[in-house]
């Protein structure tokens, strides 16, 4: 899957865990102009530093896959959530044919992607 449009917001690097790492940040996606969505992606793992190079104003390509996961807590109270988890950023203007930051989805295991 992939969007194009406006990034608004890099965060930092945070550090989940002794084993995970992640970072955030926000596309700014109008398919409608009237209505424009404000959507946060993650970086994991080896990706945080594919936001590196770009600034906010940028319009980007973003590339990435849907991830849904399930979590229990200590007291077995079940909960969902679901991720963008981004692989490849790319100015928006670039062509298929030139380099971008990252050529295929990393491979992992849901558990190296949410080890806690």
């Amino acid at each position: 899957m992939n969007i194009k449009g406006k990034l608004i917001e890099i965060f930092e690097t945070k550090q989940i865990s002794d084993k995970f790492k992640k970072r955030e940040f926000v596309v700014e996606y109008a398919e409608n102009e009237k209505y424009p969505q404000f959507i946060k992606f993650e970086l994991i793992q080896n990706s945080c530093d594919l936001i590196d190079g770009f600034n906010k104003g940028d319009t980007v390509d973003v590339h990435f896959n849907l991830r849904g996961n399930k979590w229990t807590n200590k007291q077995e109270e079940v909960s969902y959530f679901t991720s963008l988890s981004a692989w490849k950023i790319q100015a928006a203007d670039e062509s298929q044919d030139n380099i971008t930051h990252d050529e295929a989805p990393p491979e992992t295991s849901p558990d190296e992607e949410y080890p806690f």
